[in-house]
C-alpha cells in the first residue's frame, strides 16, 4: 500500500485524540502522538505520508507485521458466521486456537484458559498458583514488568510498579541473573547464573518454603531489557521450585510465538512450567487475546473444584479465529525459522558491529527478534546514558536518540538506556539492514553524550 498525504485529516484525527483519548503511562499534558494513516507488513505511515520501519512490533505484539491479509480475511469470515459469543460453550474457533495452541506449548501444558490479554493472563495464574498450593506469596523479578492492572504491575519489578505498591499485595521480589550489571559480584556465566539461583534458594528460605505459592519470571524479560538467562539458570529455577512444592511460572506474554526464534522462549531452555502466560503474537495483535496454558497437575485441582474466575470475553470468536490464521500462517511461512536465522546471520552481527563503532554502546544482546543495545556514557565505568528511570531534562540523550532515528525513517522502541530492537518476526532481510543502518545514523548522536 502507498502512502497518500492527506494533512487536513491527520489534523483532525490528533485534535480529536488531544480532545478525549487518556493515554497509558503518560502525563497528558506533555506527550505528543503521531497520528498514524496506516500500516502494512514492518512499516506504518502518517497523513503526510512519512512512512517509519517499526522497530517495536507495535508493543511487541505484530509478530507476523500488519495487516497480513490471509489473518484479515479469517476475522472477516468469521464476523460473518459468529461475531461473539459467551464462553460457556463450545465454539469452533475458540476450540481450534486452543488445540493449535496446545500442540505448542512445551510438556503438558495441554489445557487453556483464554483472557483479553497478557496483564489479566498473569492475574488468572497466579490466582490458579494460589489456589492450588493454598499459599499466599509469589516471588517475582526486579528488571521485570508483567502487565498494568493491580496484581500484575504489583509483580513487575521496575518503577511502573511504584505509584500502585501498597505493600500488601503478598508479593517478594528477587534478583535475577544479568552479567552486564550483575547484583553478584560475578565475572562469568556460570558465576552469576550459580550466585542467583543461591539468591533466589536464600529468599524462599527466610521468607518460609510454605508460605510461597509461585516463581514468576519472564523466560527472557521484555522491556526490563531482554536479558536472555544463562544457560542453566531456568532449570535450576525449576530444580528449586520443585524441591519446595511451588508452581514455576512463565510469562511468554512478549516472548512466545516465534520471538526468540521458538515457538515459546521455554523451548530454548528445554524447561516446562507449570503455568505460562500468552498473549500479544498469538494473533499478532490484530484482536485482543491472551491465556494460561495449564500443565495436568494444575488442572486437576479444579477438575471437580469449580475454578473462581473468567472473562465475559474469554476466548472471544474474533480473536480465536485470527488466532488461528496467524498460527496457520507463522507455520505455513516458516516464520519461527525465519526469526532465528535472521537474528544470528543478521542482526546479532549488526549490532554487534554497530557497537564496535559507537562509544555509546555498552552492551548487545537477544536472540531471534528479540535484542537490545544498552546505551553508556562510559564503557570502562558501565555509567547509564541516562539515570535510572530518567524524565524530561535528565532524559535528554534518550531523547535525542530516539528523535534521530525516526528522523531516519526507524520507530524505536525506547525503554530507560536502551533501545530495544523487535521488528516483525518475518521481518524481511533488506529491512532489517536498512533499520540497522538508521539506527547507527541515530547512534551518532548518542556518542555525543559519551565521556
Amino acid at each position: 500500500m502507498t502512502p497518500q498525504t492527506d494533512p487536513r485529516a491527520g489534523a483532525a484525527v490528533k485534535a480529536a485524540d488531544r480532545a478525549h483519548v487518556f493515554h497509558s503511562w503518560s502525563a497528558q499534558d506533555l506527550i505528543d502522538p503521531l497520528a498514524v494513516a496506516g500500516a502494512e507488513g514492518s512499516y506504518f505511515w502518517d497523513y503526510d505520508g512519512r512512512r517509519y520501519l517499526d522497530f517495536t512490533s507495535g508493543l511487541v505484539y505484530t509478530n507476523i507485521g500488519y495487516q497480513h491479509p490471509k489473518v484479515v480475511a479469517a476475522i472477516q469470515e468469521q464476523a460473518g458466521r459468529m461475531t461473539t459469543f459467551a464462553p460457556a460453550f463450545a465454539v469452533e474457533a475458540r476450540s481450534e486456537a486452543a488445540r493449535l495452541i496446545a500442540e505448542r506449548t512445551p510438556g503438558d501444558l495441554d489445557k487453556i484458559f483464554f483472557t483479553n490479554g497478557g496483564a489479566d493472563a498473569v492475574e488468572h495464574a497466579v490466582r490458579m498458583a494460589r489456589l492450588h498450593t493454598g499459599r499466599p506469596k509469589v516471588l517475582s523479578a526486579y528488571r521485570s514488568y508483567h502487565g498494568g492492572t493491580q496484581q500484575a504491575v504489583n509483580l513487575t519489578g521496575d518503577p511502573r510498579r511504584w505509584a500502585s505498591d501498597s505493600g500488601s499485595a503478598g508479593v517478594v521480589h528477587f534478583w535475577t541473573p544479568f552479567l552486564y550489571r550483575s547484583r553478584f559480584y560475578a565475572q562469568t556465566e556460570e558465576q552469576e547464573c550459580a550466585r542467583a539461583l543461591e539468591h533466589l534458594e536464600t529468599t524462599i528460605a527466610f521468607e518460609g518454603p510454605s508460605t510461597v505459592a509461585a516463581v514468576l519470571l519472564e523466560t527472557v524479560p521484555g522491556t526490563a531489557g531482554i536479558m536472555v538467562p544463562p544457560p542453566g539458570y531456568l532449570a535450576g529455577v525449576r530444580e528449586i521450585c520443585d524441591k519446595y512444592g511451588i508452581v514455576l511460572v512463565l510469562d511468554e506474554v512478549m516472548a512466545g510465538f516465534g520471538r526468540t526464534g521458538e515457538w515459546f522462549a521455554a523451548d530454548l531452555s528445554g524447561v516446562v512450567p507449570d503455568l505460562m502466560t500468552f498473549a500479544k503474537g498469538v494473533n499478532s495483535g490484530y484482536v485482543p487475546l491472551g491465556g494460561v496454558a495449564i500443565s495436568q497437575r494444575i488442572a486437576e485441582t479444579f477438575a471437580k473444584r469449580p475454578y473462581p474466575g473468567g472473562l465475559t470475553y474469554s476466548g472471544h470468536p474474533l480473536a480465536c479465529a485470527a488466532a488461528v490464521a496467524t498460527i496457520t500462517v507463522m507455520a505455513e511461512e516458516g516464520v519461527v525459522e525465519h526469526a532465528a536465522r535472521l537474528g544470528a546471520e543478521v542482526v546479532g552481527p549488526g549490532l554487534r558491529e554497530l557497537a564496535e563503532r559507537h562509544p555509546s554502546v555498552g552492551d548487545v544482546r537477544g536472540v531471534g527478534m528479540f535484542w537490545a543495545l544498552e546505551l553508556v556514557r562510559n564503557r570502562e565505568t558501565r555509567e547509564p546514558l541516562v539515570p535510572y528511570n530518567a524524565a524530561g531534562e535528565a532524559n535528554a540523550p534518550m531523547a535525542a536518540f530516539a528523535a534521530a532515528a525516526k528522523a531516519h525513517g526507524v520507530w524505536p522502541f525506547v525503554n530507560m538506556n536502551r533501545t530495544h530492537v523487535v521488528p516483525p518476526c518475518n521481518v524481511r532481510e533488506a529491512e532489517l539492514k536498512e533499520g540497522l543502518a538508521a539506527l547507527d545514523a541515530a547512534l551518532s548522536v548518542a556518542d555525543e553524550y559519551t565521556e
